[in-house]
């Protein structure tokens, strides 16, 4: 087990702490029955993966917790430090005063003293009482406080309760205005990244500030909900699989380290998620990267629509991802 932990190369936020370099997400739609998931996260922690992604949405930080204590007392990992546990905060939960009370029920359902990152998910706040996403209204968006609620999550920080806090699905404007009124950097921004669609422009942005971009969906997953799968299915990442004797998952997780980017990724299949970790001991050439760089076209998965409306703090799908490419 050590041997495989070694080949997980780490990077050091802002924040000083050190984050794996690949994660194991947990969001699924639709959600398994709960008990089948604490042992799925036990094979990923004896698969090698170290860093696991949850969040209040994804009804996944109970089992999370419960494979986690698992993984401890069957000794796949010797002490909690060794494993890296990231949450979000969902947009009911984005008021300067219910921040803290979030984590704190976070940190109950997962069973710790401390997350290793905690992000903001989504840059938008609904009303208290609106739980989960399939019941929200175009009447339940407030505007999104970024201020409280960013000083909010500075105290959660500075209480030990989280070691970094980040954001997710910021665009560059947020970013820059979150940046204006903070005194604590954001250490991550996770936003959704693949081979067909780069965030090339947003990538730059976040590398220029100190950063770091972690990648969900790199696997362009979730075909169930979209209907096609952009990654798995492009000819271009097909031919150089075949031609170096790799998954396209692994052609394209290696291309996603290549850039400097953490990825998230999700497999139900134990020899799957050990590939999936075998991405750090080669290189892609230049001209096998250059190809991937070029792919066309480019296009989201997720378009962010619900949180779009006339009467809303954003008009339009441009506004509410900052038109960023």
């Amino acid at each position: 087990m050590e041997s495989k932990k070694k080949k997980i190369p780490e990077v050091i936020l802002n924040s000083g702490q050190k984050m794996p370099m690949i994660g194991y997400g947990t969001a699924v739609i639709p959600l398994p029955p709960k008990e089948s998931l604490p042992p799925t996260y036990v094979e990923a922690f004896e698969a090698g993966f170290t860093h696991f992604d949850t969040a209040a949405l994804y009804g996944t930080e109970v089992p999370l917790g419960q494979a986690l204590a698992k993984a401890l007392e069957l000794e796949i990992i010797s002490r909690r430090d060794e494993a890296f546990i990231t949450s979000k905060l969902w947009c009911n939960n984005a008021h300067h005063d219910l921040v803290l009370p979030a984590l704190k029920n976070t940190l109950k359902n997962l069973g710790l003293e401390y997350v290793d990152l905690y992000l903001i998910h989504m840059p938008a706040r609904l009303k208290p009482e609106v739980d989960g996403v399939l019941e929200i209204r175009k009447e339940d968006f407030l505007p999104f406080d970024i201020k409280g609620t960013w000083e909010a999550m500075e105290e959660c920080q500075r209480l030990g309760l989280a070691k970094s806090i980040g954001v997710s699905n910021f665009g560059t404007k947020k970013l820059t205005q979150l940046l204006e009124n903070a005194t604590i950097p954001p250490a991550v921004n996770q936003v959704e990244m693949s081979p067909t669609w780069q965030q090339g422009k947003l990538r730059e942005f976040c590398k220029q500030k100190g950063i770091h971009v972690s990648a969900w969906s790199p696997l362009g997953s979730y075909k169930e909900v979209y209907g096609v799968n952009s990654v798995m299915e492009n000819p271009i990442l097909k031919d150089i699989a075949t031609s170096r004797h790799k998954s396209v998952a692994q052609i394209a997780l290696r291309w996603i380290h290549e850039q400097g980017v953490t990825p998230i990724v999700r497999s139900f299949n134990k020899e799957r998620m050990r590939q999936n970790l075998e991405i750090f001991d080669w290189e892609l050439s230049r001209e096998e990267s250059d190809k991937i760089s070029q792919i066309i076209p480019q296009r989201r998965m997720y378009n962010g629509e619900i949180f779009v409306s006339e009467n809303g703090p954003y008009k339009s799908l441009e506004e509410f991802w900052d038109g960023d490419p």
